[in-house]
């Protein structure tokens, strides 16, 4: 691992340098979702048909007059959005063109924030607002100081490259968690085909220290992560789980370091799949979701959101012409949706809030 080591690759000194909060620069040209269109069409009667209540527990979260937008298209595969308050603007990844989008709250549009992005997948921010990076093609993990420059995190574990940094999270300690899926390494879509030098696994990064150490290596393909608003507990995708991919919900350790014996949270329970996910001051999942194939029986129908209770039943769906690989809370009350969705990027506002 090097600790504090600044990259200057002629990948990053290709991007446009500037302030990481007020000034960024927005190359490229601007995408909207009125440029085009990806087989969507807003709903103009309240409440909206395409936020569908399963337990009528998820009335009290549910807007009577607030509908999915679809705010910008035109995507390869996005992913990892993670919003900045301060700057009013939500960062995402679009993976396979290897670049990391900009969509600005206060006038709509959308630009290229990052290219090369080093087919960045997750993204984050850490306990002082800098911008946190899973990167498939250099496999590692980056942080974002403020005049631009990038700090390397982690690289490898006892001196053997991770697979592909997929989705992180910080914790309220300064710590900082990802998974390490093989998914970026696979092939040559979202990043170089590469061969894999250690267990899919889980890690975390020391607050303080800057130590890295194995949380777990025994799940098949660890994807999204979260943390339960109290932060007692994890709460771990196993993407590759058989026969359902499946979240499992760790307790935390007295001292918030480690995790103790797993039980089950969510079962995708035959069709559909579960992606990044989120939760709410609440405690419910609010989960990316899709078919797992086109032979699946109105596969379609699986694509969105699937929200489950803390106690692992699904209470709603919001229904999605794209399956979506991830989301996040935000927007000035926390109360925004922001859905990235393979192709575009959508919003829902809803009566609850991200936990912090």
């Amino acid at each position: 691992m090097s600790q504090e080591s600044k990259n200057k690759s002629a990948d990053f000194n290709a991007t446009r340098r500037t302030t990481l909060l007020g000034g960024l620069a927005l190359a490229g040209t601007a995408l909207t979702a009125r440029a085009q269109s990806f087989d969507f069409k807003p709903s103009q009667r309240y409440p909206d048909p395409s936020v569908e209540v399963l337990d009528k527990s998820f009335l009290k979260y549910r807007l009577f007059s607030s509908s999915v937008e679809q705010l910008a298209t035109g995507f390869r595969w996005v992913e990892g959005p993670v919003w900045f308050g301060d700057g009013r603007f939500l960062l995402f990844s679009d993976i396979p063109n290897n670049r990391i989008m900009r969509w600005d709250e206060t006038t709509g549009a959308t630009s290229v924030f990052r290219q090369p992005s080093n087919f960045s997948n997750g993204l984050g921010r850490d306990r002082q607002g800098r911008l946190l990076a899973c990167e498939h093609l250099t496999r590692r993990v980056t942080r974002t100081e403020y005049d631009g420059s990038i700090t390397v995190l982690a690289d490898n574990y006892n001196g053997k490259r991770f697979n592909s940094p997929n989705d992180i999270i910080c914790k309220s300690d300064g710590s900082i968690w990802f998974t390490d899926p093989p998914f970026g390494i696979a092939g040559e879509w979202e990043g170089d085909k590469q061969a894999s030098e250690l267990p899919h696994s889980v890690y975390r990064i020391d607050g303080r220290s800057g130590k890295l150490s194995l949380i777990t290596d025994s799940l098949a393909g660890p994807n999204g992560l979260a943390f339960s608003p109290d932060e007692k507990i994890l709460y771990i995708n196993e993407s590759r789980a058989t026969p359902n991919r499946v979240i499992w919900a760790y307790d935390m350790s007295d001292d918030g370091t480690r995790i103790g014996k797993r039980r089950l949270a969510v079962d995708a329970n035959g069709p559909g799949g579960i992606d990044g996910f989120k939760i709410d001051v609440d405690g419910n999942l609010w989960c990316g979701w899709g078919s797992n194939g086109a032979l699946e029986a109105k596969a379609e129908e699986l694509d969105g959101v699937r929200v489950f209770n803390p106690q692992g039943r699904a209470i709603a769906h919001i229904h999605l012409p794209e399956r979506c690989p991830n989301l996040v809370f935000g927007g000035a009350k926390k109360n925004r949706l922001f859905m990235a969705s393979s192709h575009s990027l959508y919003s829902l506002y809803v009566e609850t809030r991200g936990a912090a």
